[in-house]
């Protein structure tokens, strides 16, 4: 595929500076492009991308001069992202159920769906239009799946939960597994029955090797919008509020109720039962262990609003060089001692 600067510009509401011939057939990052590629760039990397191989750079439309063809638009990473997909077109997949899937009985299947090879569909199962099951998927009965969803190798659908449309979940993620319920009398652990299910809302994206699991009674829930990495875990009736973000190896326990907009670094996790606002943001391996009020941005063990944290760091650097000066302290109030004896 090869396309002008013009063509491009027009693509994503830009504003051509420079060159305008340039024909581009590519898009890449500023370290692997060539003079057919278009790249982007946002400060501190202007001046790498402008003396990179690149044909042309996307640029913020604050900047009025460049060292090579570019287009400014106001915000160049999502111009970028939608090159991408102009210039990597999806693979294409055969419409069809595959003869070594298995459907059960009563199963709903919309137009223009794929179910590929040793994919498992059980009883009273719907699937809405354009969906796509790779292979060695396993859906329960009574699940289910909107429209456009797409269902990569190995995902596992417990029965009876939902999953909405334009929905992505990755390889080897687990909807539905039983939540962790136990009762403990008498030092051994008696299983407590996880009877809800799992709720995954529109426009969710899960990660690979992630699990949501069963509520105990009613619905673990991700709300629509809501992006996770791989590798996290949502406990059982957990839910998510809109448009959340989760680094990888995220962990929420039980019974914790997150509001919209709120990100996670990696690596972090809460205590059960808590509640956390809207537009909150917490650091790479935070440990939540109480509410959090909306919009606030906590870091570290315990969680604490991220600048006192900040602060706790930079005196932790301290400690060694305070310990050696009590040290020489007490040397020196050691030996005053003696010479008044």
């Amino acid at each position: 595929m090869k396309k002008t600067l013009k063509e491009i510009a027009q693509l994503v509401d830009g504003t051509l500076l420079g060159d305008v011939n340039p024909t581009i057939s590519g898009i890449t990052n500023i370290d692997d492009a060539s003079a057919e590629h278009i790249t982007f760039a946002v400060p501190p990397h202007l001046e790498k991308a402008a003396e990179c191989a690149a044909g042309a750079v996307i640029i913020p439309d604050t900047v009025t001069e460049f060292a090579k063809p570019a287009i400014r638009v106001a915000n160049p990473r999502l111009a970028f992202t939608k090159l991408l997909a102009v210039f990597t077109p999806p693979l294409t997949v055969k419409r069809e159920i595959h003869a070594t899937a298995v459907i059960g009985e009563n199963v709903r299947v919309g137009n223009n769906v794929a179910v590929m090879a040793h994919a498992v569909v059980a009883d009273n199962v719907i699937i809405g239009d354009n969906t796509i099951i790779y292979p060695h998927v396993y859906i329960g009965e009574n699940v289910s799946i909107g429209c456009d969803t797409i269902l990569y190798p190995n995902v596992t659908i417990y029965p009876g939960c939902v999953v909405g449309a334009r929905v992505i979940l990755h390889s080897g993620t687990v909807i539905g597994a039983d939540g962790f319920g136990f009762v403990t009398v008498d030092g051994r652990h008696q299983k407590v029955p996880q009877i809800g299910n799992v709720i995954i809302e529109d426009d969710v994206e899960i990660g690979a090797n992630a699990a949501v699991d069963s509520a105990t009674t009613g619905s673990t829930v991700i709300c629509k919008g809501t992006k996770t990495d791989n590798f996290v875990h949502f406990a059982h009736n957990v839910v998510v509020g809109e448009n959340c973000l989760f680094a990888a190896f995220n962990g929420v326990s039980g019974s914790v109720k997150i509001g919209k907009n709120v990100t996670f670094g990696g690596q972090g996790g809460t205590a059960g039962h808590l509640s956390i606002g809207d537009y909150c943001t917490f650091g790479g391996r935070t440990g939540i262990i109480g509410d959090i009020p909306p919009k606030s941005f906590y870091s570290g063990f315990p969680a604490r609003p991220h600048r006192d944290w900040l602060r706790n760091e930079a005196a932790m650097r301290k400690v060694p060089d305070l310990i050696k000066t009590v040290q020489q302290l007490e040397k020196r109030i050691a030996e005053m001692e003696k010479q008044d004896k």
